[in-house]
C-alpha cells in the first residue's frame, strides 16, 4: 500500500490546462507540460490498496492500478513502468485518451472524487520515456511465421507488437498514408500531439514490424491474395462506417461527417496543408453529436477561428450525479465539460435536426431544428419548438455503425457477420474463416481506445495458439466481456 491514509490527507488534483486564450493560439495539448510530476506522488498515495480493486475490473486491459500507484508513490518510476506495460501496450494513448472508467470504479469514488488514475498512468509512461526506460524488445527468436494486420489504429498496433514479440514476422497494412489510423487522422492535435504515436511506431519497427501505407485490403490488394501471402490475419480496420442524417439538404455544401472534416486539420499539422481545405474560419459552425468525436470538432472549430461553435445533441442533458440505474461501480454517463467546451460555444440538449436550407449557389446557410421529448419510450417532437439556427459549417459526429462494407475486405474474406454487424468472432479472436482473426471495432463495434488495445492483445494470444499451438501472450479479456458497462 502506498500511504495508508494518502486518502485521508490529500484531495483530488488533475493535471493543469493552459489558459483557453493561449491554447487557442496553437495546436499543443492543451495541458501545462511537467504540472504533473511535482503532485503525482501524492495523487498516488491516495490509492486505498482495497481488498477488492475494483477499478481492476472497470478497466478492460485489467491494469495493476495499485501497484503502479505504490511505485509512482515511492518514485520507483522504473517499476511502475514496468507494471504499467505489463497489460498495456501503450499507456501514452490511454493516458490521454481513454475516459477513465476505472476512476469511475474506484472505491475511493463511493464517497470520494477518486483516485486520479489516469493522470498518474500517463505521469508514468512520460517519465518511463524521458528516462530512456522504454526500449525495443525484439523476440529472441523467430518462429518462421508470417501476420499481416489490417488497420494501424490502436487495436492494430497493440496485434502486431505483441505477435513480433512472439517471434512471428508481422506486416501491418494501412490504407492512409501515415501510420496511427483514428490516433493519427481522428484525434486532434490538442488531445494527443502526434509524436508519441511517432516514438512508438520506431520501437516497433526496431522490434522488426513492418508497415505498409497507402494499401487498402479489398481495393488496392485483394484479401483473397493477403490471405494466399501470409499463415495469419489479424483485421483490425475499425468501424468506420459513419451514421448519416438523411434529412432534406443533406447535400449542401458544407455539410461534412465529422471524419472528413477532421483528418484535414490533422494534415495541417503534418505539413500536408498550409490550411485545411475545409475550414471553419469565420463561419458559424454546428456540430451534431453530443460525443467526444463532437468535441473534437469543437474544439477543431475553435483554432480555426469560428465565428460561433454550437454543438446538438437529440438526447436530454445528463445529470452531473450518478443515476440510481447507474450505481458504483459501473461507468455512468455523467455531463462532461471536455477542454474543447471549456473554450467556448454552445450546448443544445433535446433537439433534431429537421432540414438544412442553402443560398442560391448551393451553400449550407440554417440548420432547422425542433425540440424532443420522450414519450412512451419513443423521442418525439415538440410541437411549436422549430426554429433555425445559422450554419454555415456543418459536422455530423453521430457515431459509427460498423466496419467498412464498400472496400469489399468482408466479401472477399468471406466474413460471417453477428447480429449487430460486426465481423463475427469466437472466443479466440477467430473469425468463420480459418487463420482470419478480428479485433477492435471492426469485431467489437464502435467503442473506447482501451478496448480496442485489450482486444488487440487477446486477439493476438488467439493467432499465437493458431499458429504454433500454444501461447504465452496474455490474454486480458473475452470478445463478450463488457466490463462495468462500458
Amino acid at each position: 500500500m502506498a500511504d495508508p491514509k494518502g486518502f485521508l490527507n490529500h484531495g483530488r488534483e488533475v493535471a493543469r490546462s493552459r489558459p483557453v486564450d493561449v491554447r487557442l493560439k496553437d495546436w499543443n495539448e492543451v495541458y501545462v507540460p511537467g504540472s504533473l510530476l511535482p503532485i503525482i506522488s501524492k495523487q498516488a498515495s491516495r490509492c486505498m490498496d482495497c481488498g477488492i480493486p475494483f477499478c481492476h475490473n472497470g478497466c478492460p486491459l485489467g491494469n495493476l492500478i495499485p501497484e503502479w500507484n505504490d511505485y509512482a508513490y515511492r518514485e520507483d518510476w522504473t517499476e511502475a513502468s514496468e507494471r504499467l506495460h505489463a497489460t498495456n501496450n501503450f499507456p501514452e494513448f490511454t493516458g490521454r485518451l481513454c475516459p477513465a472508467p476505472c476512476e469511475a470504479a474506484c472505491v475511493l469514488g463511493i464517497n470520494q472524487p477518486p483516485v486520479t488514475i489516469k493522470n498518474v498512468e500517463v505521469s508514468i509512461i512520460d517519465k518511463a520515456w524521458d528516462s530512456g526506460d522504454v526500449k525495443p524488445q525484439a523476440p529472441e527468436r523467430l518462429s518462421g511465421k508470417t501476420v499481416a494486420v489490417i488497420g494501424s489504429g490502436p487495436a492494430g498496433l497493440a496485434a502486431a507488437q505483441q505477435l513480433t514479440r512472439a517471434g512471428h514476422t508481422v506486416a501491418v497494412y494501412e490504407r492512409a498514408d501515415r501510420v496511427g489510423g483514428l490516433l493519427r487522422y481522428g484525434i486532434p492535435e490538442f488531445k494527443m500531439e502526434k509524436r508519441h504515436i511517432n516514438r512508438r511506431i520506431e520501437q516497433m519497427r526496431a522490434e522488426g514490424t513492418r508497415f505498409r501505407t497507402g494499401i487498402e485490403i479489398g481495393r488496392d490488394l485483394k484479401a483473397t491474395d493477403l490471405r494466399k501471402r501470409y499463415d495469419a490475419v489479424v483485421i483490425a480496420a475499425g468501424a468506420t462506417t459513419a451514421r448519416d442524417l438523411p434529412v432534406p439538404g443533406r447535400e449542401l455544401k458544407g455539410v461534412y461527417q465529422a471524419m472528413e472534416y477532421l483528418p484535414l486539420a490533422n494534415k495541417v499539422q503534418e505539413g500536408d496543408y498550409v490550411t485545411s481545405p475545409v475550414s471553419a474560419e469565420g463561419k458559424h459552425v454546428v456540430v451534431i453529436g453530443g460525443g467526444d468525436t463532437g468535441a473534437d470538432c469543437v474544439g477543431t472549430a475553435h483554432r480555426q477561428g469560428a465565428a460561433s461553435v454550437t454543438q446538438l445533441e437529440i438526447m436530454p442533458r445528463p445529470g452531473e450525479e450518478r443515476n440510481p440505474n447507474q450505481p458504483w461501480p459501473t461507468f455512468p454517463m455523467l455531463y462532461k465539460v471536455t477542454s474543447a467546451h471549456e473554450e467556448g460555444g454552445e450546448r443544445v440538449y433535446s433537439v433534431s435536426t429537421t432540414h438544412f436550407e442553402g443560398d442560391e449557389d448551393g451553400n449550407v446557410q440554417w440548420l432547422h431544428l425542433t425540440e424532443v421529448e420522450f414519450i412512451d419510450g419513443k423521442l418525439t417532437p415538440k410541437p411549436g419548438t422549430e426554429r433555425k439556427i445559422p450554419a454555415q459549417l456543418v459536422t455530423l459526429a453521430m457515431g459509427f455503425t460498423g466496419t467498412d462494407r464498400e472496400n469489399g475486405l468482408v466479401e472477399q474474406f468471406g466474413l460471417e457477420l453477428d447480429e449487430r454487424g460486426n465481423i463475427a468472432r469466437d472466443a479466440d479472436f477467430a473469425t468463420n474463416v480459418p487463420g482470419v482473426f478480428v479485433a477492435g471495432d471492426a469485431g467489437r463495434g464502435q467503442s473506447l481506445i482501451v478496448w480496442a488495445i485489450a482486444e488487440g492483445r487477446s486477439a493476438a494470444r488467439g493467432c499465437d495458439r493458431f499458429l504454433t499451438g500454444a501461447s504465452e501472450l496474455p490474454a486480458p479479456i473475452r470478445p463478450t466481456d463488457r466490463s462495468l458497462m462500458v
